[in-house]
């Protein structure tokens, strides 16, 4: 197996985020790539930086699974936001078009309220290059696989599953898996994506709820009384083309292994269904009990359980970094599940 990081990504290092109204220390961060980095030396295993983060191949394949208004907002408001008079100097909006605005604003700060869908989502000057060099790796290990490689791993950070065609949230501002999906679509006709993560991968859903060649199945923490919150029912089934092709399962708060693995293998059975040539796994690690973030209750073993399972699919294969948190327990935690997805 091929494992990629492009080492940029640690230069977006946003300081703080907004928690339940109060600025707190952001729990993603370089520390996250540190502590994954020695899960997988744990397991036997080491990263190779992927080549050139900001390629020409790069833009067009993120132009086709994100708007170029987006794409531009998210390269340039950084710069446009400290010509604005006091202005702080990470981007956080205060306002958003909540039901959906009528009009796209010209001013920065009303830019950012609409890209920017939550306070998850800082911005500072450095953060795109970090961005950009995530999605490279996610890129790399796809391109990978797509050229004979059975499997490989991106450690992307920050993540993407929440980043859908036009905007940023939870800790995601460019979607990774979506963007592993893309390049795998350029070689497979038939492309599954299944996000493990703690929670609901509502962007990587809305970029692909029309698509009949790209299915999309998300095992998570149910929206109603959990992130994103608005996304993510198991009523949320595809539109047009893409009908069918999109399937949620949530779990009650506090769900421990034994009810995550078994959803895990009815999502299997579904994405089985769909006979996908390729697979991309939008690998979550922060299902963990300990995790800051934690809603389920997963122990390390069963991450491993996880693996297995999904390697049993005996498909090419991308593994996607998106969340995991940093503790004690996150470098065992992709330990685990690389034992269990080798054969180790």
């Amino acid at each position: 197996m091929k494992l990629f990081y492009h080492p940029d990504q640690e230069r977006h290092a946003p300081p703080t985020f907004l928690l339940r109204g109060r600025p707190a220390p952001s729990p993603e961060g370089p520390v996250r790539a540190e502590l994954l980095t020695q899960g997988l030396a744990e397991a036997g295993l080491s990263l190779t930086p992927p080549g050139d983060s900001d390629g020409d191949g790069l833009r067009e394949r993120l132009g086709r699974i994100h708007t170029p208004r987006y794409l531009a907002f998210l390269e340039t408001i950084h710069a446009r936001w400290m010509a604005l008079p006091e202005a702080a100097e990470i981007v956080a909006p205060n306002v958003h078009p909540c039901g959906g605005g009528h009009h796209y604003p010209r001013h920065p700060v009303g830019q950012a309220g609409w890209h920017l869908h939550d306070m998850a989502c800082p911005i500072t000057a450095d953060s795109f290059a970090g961005i950009l060099a995530s999605a490279a790796t996610a890129q790399a290990a796809a391109e990978a696989v797509a050229g004979g490689e059975h499997s490989a791993y991106a450690l992307c950070r920050p993540p993407g599953h929440h980043a859908g065609p036009d905007r940023a949230g939870g800790f995601c501002y460019l979607n990774n898996a979506a963007l592993a999906a893309t390049v795998l679509r350029e070689s497979f006709p038939r492309v599954a994506i299944i996000d493990v993560d703690l929670h609901h991968g509502n962007g990587t859903q809305d970029i692909f709820y029309q698509s009949g060649d790209v299915w999309t199945g998300s095992l998570h923490a149910d929206p109603g009384d959990f992130y994103p919150f608005f996304w993510g029912g198991a009523d949320e089934t595809g539109e047009g083309a893409g009908a069918g092709a999109n399937v949620n399962l949530p779990l009650p708060l506090g769900s421990d292994g034994v009810a995550f693995l078994s959803a895990l293998e009815t999502l299997l059975e579904r994405l089985r269904a769909f006979a996908p040539q390729a697979v991309v796994v939008a690998l979550g690690l922060d299902a963990h009990k300990d995790d800051p973030l934690a809603g389920l209750s997963l122990e390390t073993a069963d991450f491993a359980a996880v693996g297995r399972l999904l390697d049993a699919l005996d498909l090419p294969t991308v593994l996607v970094q998106e969340g995991g948190y940093p503790t004690e327990h996150l470098s065992h935690n992709l330990a685990a599940f690389m034992a269990g997805f080798t054969g180790a």
